[in-house]
């Protein structure tokens, strides 16, 4: 019978307690907002996007993140929506070169970004 190294068997142990999902240690939180720059129509492009594959509700009349109703701002909520439903992967926050993934967290008052 082989040997199994005490270190090979914490990380089997703790990839299988993690359903099989690998965290970094050092893992920083980042979140996808909108650039600035970017122009109107990209906006609701985007908007328009990450809502038909994520839920966007939070963004609804009355909900937490229904305030400032701009495009700027509601195109980042969904646009984090989406990025951070599809893994915190670079490419998830690129829409057509208009997202920026940032490490600051852009929450606001009640508008809690996931």
């Amino acid at each position: 019978m082989a040997k199994v190294k005490p270190s090979a068997l914490l990380f089997l142990i703790f990839f299988s307690i993690t359903g099989g999902n690998l965290i970094m240690a050092n893992e920083q939180k980042t979140w996808c907002v909108a650039k600035p720059s970017s122009d109107q129509a990209t906006l609701l492009s985007n908007i328009n996007y990450a809502c038909s594959q994520v839920d966007c509700r939070i963004m609804q009349r009355g909900c937490p993140c229904s305030y400032p109703d701009n495009l700027i701002n509601r195109a980042s909520i969904a646009m984090n929506l989406y990025y951070q439903s599809r893994g915190r992967n670079h490419w998830n926050c690129d829409f057509r070169a208009s997202g920026l993934v940032v490490v600051t967290d852009p929450s606001y008052g009640n508008c809690i970004y996931a």
